[in-house]
C-alpha cells in the first residue's frame, strides 16, 4: 500500500463505507471532494446495514447519481400511509436482491453476525414475497384485497378459537386492516413490530390452516402459493435461521464460525428439499450459501440474484477518489 489515499481506495472496494467516509476528510486535500465522498459513503453504509427507513433520504439528491438513488428507493419502506412511490410495498424483489448482495458481502468480509441478521430478515418477509404475484403488491396494508374480510373470514378476528393464528398474529392482522388510516407514528410502529408477524400469518392461512375460512378464497392459484408459503415457513425454522436465535449468537457474546454457518446451511438444505420449490435450494448457483438465491427465486416466482447495488456504490466512491 503506497499511501493513505491508496488505502481509502482499497477500503472502498471492500465496501468499508463507514471507514472511508470517516477518513476522507483527513486524507483528501480537497475539502469539497472529501465532503462529497463522505456523503456517498453514508448512503452506501445505509444500504449495507439495511437501514430501509432512510434509503430515500432527500438529503442524498444532490450528490448521489440518479440511477443509484432510484434503485435504493425501490427498496425503501414508506414512512407514511400515503407516501409515494411505495417502494418495497410495491415489490419486495429489489429488496431481496439487495439482501442477497448484503449476505454475500458480509460473508466475504467474515462479518458473520451481520450476515446472520440479514438472513433473519430474509426469513421474516419471505411469505409476502411469495404472495406478491397474487396480491399485485408485496403486502401493502393500504391495498389489502377486500376478500380478506369476506363473509366468514376469521382474518384479524381476535380470540377466534378456530383460527390457527397465534394471539399475537391475530392482533397483528387486525392492526394491518386499519393501520392505513392511522397517523404516520402508528404506521411506523406497525412496521417496526407487527408487519413480519402478518407475513407469517398470511403463510399460515394458505399453507397450514387446519380449518380454512373464506379469507383466502380470492387467491387465484392457491395450490402453488401454498407450496411457496410452506417452503417460506420451513426456511424460517431451518438450522441456519435458528443459529441466530440460539444463545449466545445475536446477544453480543459470540458469533458463529464460518464452519458452523456452512454446517447449519447443509442441514437446512436437506430440510427444505421436500417439494418442487424447496428442491431449488439444492442448485449450485455460485453463492456463498449455495442454492439460497435459487430458493428465494422459486418462492418469489421470479429470478432474483444479488443486486450489484453495493458494488456500483463502491465503484462510484472509487471514481470520486481517483
Amino acid at each position: 500500500m503506497e499511501s493513505a489515499h491508496d488505502l481509502l481506495i482499497a477500503l472502498a472496494r471492500r465496501y468499508s463505507f463507514g471507514d472511508v467516509g470517516a477518513l476522507s476528510g483527513a486524507v483528501l486535500p480537497d475539502e469539497s471532494r472529501a465532503v462529497l465522498v463522505a456523503a456517498v459513503c453514508e448512503f452506501g453504509q445505509r444500504l449495507l446495514t439495511l437501514d430501509a427507513e432512510d434509503f430515500a433520504s432527500e438529503l442524498d439528491a444532490p450528490v448521489i447519481p440518479a440511477d443509484l438513488r432510484r434503485r435504493a428507493r425501490a427498496c425503501h419502506m414508506p414512512q407514511t400511509p400515503k407516501e409515494r412511490p411505495r417502494g418495497a410495498l410495491d415489490s419486495l424483489r429489489p429488496a431481496y436482491s439487495l439482501l442477497l448482495e448484503v449476505i454475500k458481502v458480509r460473508w466475504d468480509q467474515r462479518e458473520l453476525s451481520a450476515m446472520m441478521a440479514a438472513v433473519h430478515i430474509t426469513s421474516e418477509y419471505l411469505p409476502l414475497l411469495a404472495f406478491e404475484e397474487a396480491l399485485g403488491h408485496s403486502g401493502d396494508p393500504a391495498r389489502w384485497p377486500e376478500g380478506l374480510q369476506a363473509p366468514g373470514s376469521r382474518f384479524g378476528v381476535i380470540g377466534e378459537k378456530e383460527c390457527d393464528h397465534t394471539r399475537s398474529e391475530q392482533s397483528a392482522t387486525q392492526r394491518s386492516l386499519r393501520v392505513a388510516s392511522e397517523p404516520a407514528e402508528g404506521w411506523r410502529a406497525y412496521f417496526d413490530r407487527q408487519h413480519s408477524q402478518v407475513a407469517g400469518a398470511m403463510a399460515v392461512c394458505v399453507a397450514k390452516c387446519r380449518t380454512p375460512c373464506t379469507a383466502m378464497d380470492w387467491v387465484p392459484d392457491k395450490e402453488t402459493l401454498s407450496t411457496r408459503c410452506r417452503t417460506a415457513l420451513a426456511f424460517a425454522d431451518t438450522p441456519l435461521v435458528r443459529l441466530r436465535h440460539a444463545a449466545p449468537v445475536g446477544h453480543g457474546f459470540g458469533v458463529p464460525s464460518p464452519e458452523e454457518v456452512l454446517e447449519a446451511w447443509r442441514r437446512s438444505r436437506a430440510v427444505l428439499d421436500k417439494n418442487g420449490v424447496g428442491h431449488q435450494v439444492t442448485k449450485n448457483d455460485g453463492f456463498p450459501l449455495e442454492g439460497l438465491p435459487s430458493l428465494v427465486s422459486a418462492i418469489a416466482g421470479a429470478d432474483l440474484r444479488p443486486a450489484g447495488l453495493l458494488a456500483d456504490v463502491s465503484e462510484h466512491v472509487v471514481s470520486l477518489l481517483t
